[in-house]
């Protein structure tokens, strides 16, 4: 095991690594914007939405560039290990990559820094090895960052889950129910059902849900023991059907509109609704958390951080056109939280393929980002609980920590599918934790070490843009703040009632 701890897996290319970012941070909060978008207003929203797409790309380049250095770092150990066993008498047959870290803290006196950067640091950094984001912060952090790290990690990743395990089953039963009750135009109308209403003949809703939430965790279930190459051709044939879904949405919504059937007057602004348009856009643009996972086996990592620029310009254009033509198209009240349920209504479209299509768009959706999220979750135990130099047995590596995975968030969503509660605190604290805070620090405390293992003049091949000290004080700053402000509206919130 690479590091001995995750598996590297196969090597793809750029292309296949952009199809899994593009699948990993359209999800489910892409698909909520569009109400977002209605409640806070055009200009605040649009703003808001670029500004929060900068941040989330700035924050991406840290963690990339705090990958590359622990893999240095591990080479580093690695190589000095090997040193110590060596010969004295062996010294002649050093390679260049061995002299950069012989050298260490007094390669100043030794060799010019210039030197030592052109000829050893571009492979010193290079990112071969898949490292967790828990085992950085154990390199990077001391041991109170160390933990505060794993609550913040397990609390999204265990609610991400759970908020996953329950949508499909409840997309499932809605649409489903709807169809054997002969009201299958009443799925986008706004109608509520209670969970002991009738669904087929003596099932009700709720036995229903529970049925799929059993199958989707068959199915899906398996993934959280392989890795997560193992879902490759699934990711790029639902990248496929989610690139129609989502133009789809907007092309029936701009002949909507152009046929003067638009019915939406969005105002320019809504100060009331930033705080749910802030946890969405936070939500929409996660994908730190997993980026060991995606930027580890791409073969060729020389321009990763355009590569990754260039998901976040198409991300943000698909945000952009998707949430405009929606507040147009449809009134205020009429937008639901998961858009594509306006489309279900006969009103709207008279074709019943493409109404069943677009309703369950959900659930090809969070089942492509399931199996990402629960072996990233999975490494991440695996990484806490490493001893240094210490392997698994089979039956640990292979059962006991993918149960661990995948048992506690199917149980939540097999006692309940209203997750209110959990989305709160997941979107809006451990969400925050994870896109801003923790890349963050991993950015400063990664360059520290750097410079105190291999000299003031050594390059990082994978540093970020952002290498002023400034962008990560910003972002420590804006996170905080974040943290503050929805506190304070929740405190607010609560005297009110």
């Amino acid at each position: 095991m690479a590091g001995g701890i995750t598996d590297t897996g196969e090597l793809y290319s750029p292309y296949v690594g952009l199809v899994y970012m593009f699948n990993l941070i359209v999800g489910t909060g892409a698909l909520t914007m569009p109400k977002a978008f209605a409640t806070a207003g055009w200009l605040v929203s649009l703003v808001l939405l670029l500004f929060l797409g900068f941040m989330s790309y700035m924050t991406t380049t840290f963690v990339v560039e705090a990958m590359a250095a622990a893999n240095a770092q591990l080479r580093w150990k690695r190589m000095e290990k090997r040193k110590d066993d060596e010969d004295e008498d062996s010294s002649s047959g050093v390679s260049d990559s061995d002299v950069l870290l012989q050298d260490g803290y007094e390669r100043a006196e030794t060799r010019p820094i210039l030197s030592v950067q052109r000829r050893g640091s571009a492979n010193i950094f290079e990112i071969t090895e898949r490292v967790e984001m828990g085992q950085m912060a154990s390199m990077f952090f001391n041991k109170v960052g160390v933990n505060l790290f794993y609550f913040c990690i397990i609390i999204y990743l265990y609610g991400d889950l759970a908020i996953y395990a329950a949508a499909v089953p409840v997309s499932l039963m809605q649409v489903t129910c709807s169809v054997t009750g002969n009201h299958s135009c009443s799925v986008g109308d706004g109608t509520k059902y209670n969970d002991t209403d009738k669904c087929w003949g003596p099932i009700r809703r709720i036995d229903a849900y529970r049925l799929y939430l059993a199958a989707f965790t068959l199915l899906l279930g398996p993934f959280t023991f392989f890795n997560v190459q193992k879902t490759k051709y699934l990711q790029i044939m639902t990248s496929l059907m989610r690139w129609i879904a989502f133009i789809l949405m907007i092309i029936l919504a701009l002949i909507r509109i152009s046929r003067g059937q638009a019915e939406g007057h969005p105002s320019m602004a809504q100060l009331s609704g930033i705080r749910n348009l802030f946890g969405v856009c936070v939500y929409s643009f996660m994908c730190q958390h997993s980026l060991p996972s995606l930027i580890t086996p791409i073969s060729k990592k020389k321009h990763v951080n355009k590569l990754v620029l260039l998901d976040y310009i198409l991300i943000l254009a698909f945000y952009s056109l998707l949430s405009f033509t929606a507040i147009y198209c449809f009134r205020n009240d009429t937008l639901m939280d998961m858009y594509t349920l306006n489309f279900t209504n006969c009103e709207i479209i008279s074709v019943a393929f493409i109404r069943y299509f677009l309703g369950l768009f959900p659930v090809f959706t969070i089942s492509t980002n399931f199996p990402i999220i629960a072996v990233t979750l999975r490494n991440n135990w695996k990484t806490l609980f490493h001893r240094e130099g210490g392997t698994y047995p089979w039956v640990v590596d292979r059962i006991v920590f993918p149960a661990i995975t995948l048992i506690p968030p199917v149980l939540v969503a097999f006692c309940t599918h209203d997750l209110e509660s959990l989305v709160g605190i997941t979107g809006a604290y451990a969400g925050n934790g994870i896109q801003y805070l923790i890349p963050a620090f991993l950015a400063y405390c990664s360059r520290k070490d750097t410079q105190l293992v291999f000299g003031s003049g050594t390059v990082n091949k994978h540093l970020s843009p952002f290498r002023h000290t400034f962008w990560i004080v910003f972002v420590l700053i804006w996170g905080f703040s974040c943290f503050v402000f929805v506190t304070a509206n929740i405190v607010l919130s609560e005297s009110k009632l």
